[in-house]
């Protein structure tokens, strides 16, 4: 399986210019060049800059050149300290991951399919230079799998414009479920050699998102180990999630949960991967601030094991708050043991 290079071990900025209130006190104190300088410092390869329409268009689609510049500050503030950067439109005019962003219409509205790929053109057209150490991705948590076809052919017809402008930019897709690994299937051949096949993994979710209150059927107390029995993960999660996001039957319910559970979910991605020739990235991945500090380490010590196993790279979710901070003070007894993994 191909290695990429430069994109192996990184971390996400969420919370910084998307899933924000989008003022220009939130963009200028949230992160700033001196936590640049320290991921760096870390040993890390490159950052994960979510950022929504909201920071670079106006709801009537027009540009606001603010937010252009604060983007090429990131990239040179990347470029300063030897990092390099996926740009990840994390919400686009028309769609969004999260329900509470009251985007919609973007499968269904051509209109709105333009104006995304325009975007991304104009993306090219300004970051494009920047190929070296900068990667496009084109759009966070496609959801239901009936857009799965509808989203191909839109990625497909925004590569090949990209393609005019910037030939050789490595560009991210993922898939629906919220890039699920089992969406990767789905995806339409790589249009060239500078796809990359990009997924999420917060398995075992009931784990990851213990207590959540974004879930809606979740018991916001609920708590759980993560050395717990495969029994209890399937009970709980029937209890707490109401469904499985992936499949826990083949395993011996009386047996304690390890690191065979991630060899077992990246499988079908890395034969993919092989098959068709195209390299895997974790965009995401992560483990909730509710969980115990020590659970949360051996959680990224057994994940990262098989990326590093397969080659695959990775972007952790996230560097501050968002419910997931590894900076942030719950963290602080094992942060640097979780960082050294990355």
């Amino acid at each position: 399986m191909e290695i990429m290079n430069g994109l192996m071990h990184g971390i996400n900025l969420g919370g910084w210019y998307s899933q924000c209130v989008h003022t220009q006190e939130h963009y200028d104190s949230f992160i700033t060049e001196e936590d640049l300088k320290r991921i760096s410092d870390w040993g890390l390869d490159h950052v994960r800059l979510p950022v929504d329409y909201d920071l670079v268009e106006d709801k009537n689609g027009n540009y606001i050149e603010d937010g252009f510049r604060r983007i090429e500050t990131v990239i040179d503030w990347c470029g300063k300290y030897g990092l390099n950067m996926v740009l990840d439109l994390h919400k686009t005019y028309g769609f969004s991951f999260d329900d509470g962003e009251c985007e919609s219409g973007f499968f269904d509205n051509p209109s709105y399919q333009e104006r995304f790929i325009r975007l991304w053109e104009e993306f090219a057209g300004r970051f494009g230079k920047y190929s070296d150490r900068l990667a496009f991705e084109l759009l966070n948590e496609v959801t239901d799998r009936e857009y799965c076809a509808k989203w191909n052919e839109i990625s497909a017809e925004c590569i090949r414009r990209i393609r005019k402008i910037s030939g050789n930019i490595r560009i991210l897709i993922g898939g629906y479920y919220n890039n699920s690994i089992e969406a990767l299937k789905d995806l339409d051949m790589p249009y060239d050699s500078n796809v990359i096949y990009n997924f999420h993994c917060y398995e075992p979710l009931i784990f990851t998102h213990q207590g959540a209150y974004w879930i809606r059927s979740m018991d916001t107390s609920f708590r759980m180990p993560l050395r717990d029995s495969y029994r209890e993960y399937a009970e709980n999660t029937a209890k707490q999630i109401g469904q499985f996001t992936c499949s826990l039957s083949k395993y011996d319910p009386e047996k304690v949960f390890g690191a065979e559970f991630f060899e077992d979910i990246v499988a079908e991605a890395v034969r993919i991967s092989e098959e068709r020739n195209v390299p895997l990235y974790c965009g995401e991945f992560g483990v909730i601030d509710l969980a115990r500090p020590e659970d949360t380490l051996e959680w990224y010590r057994m994940i990262c094991t098989v990326f590093d196993r397969y080659g695959i790279g990775r972007a952790a979710w996230s560097y501050r708050k968002m419910d997931f901070g590894l900076v942030d003070e719950h963290m602080k007894d094992v942060a640097d043991e979780v960082i050294s993994l990355l």
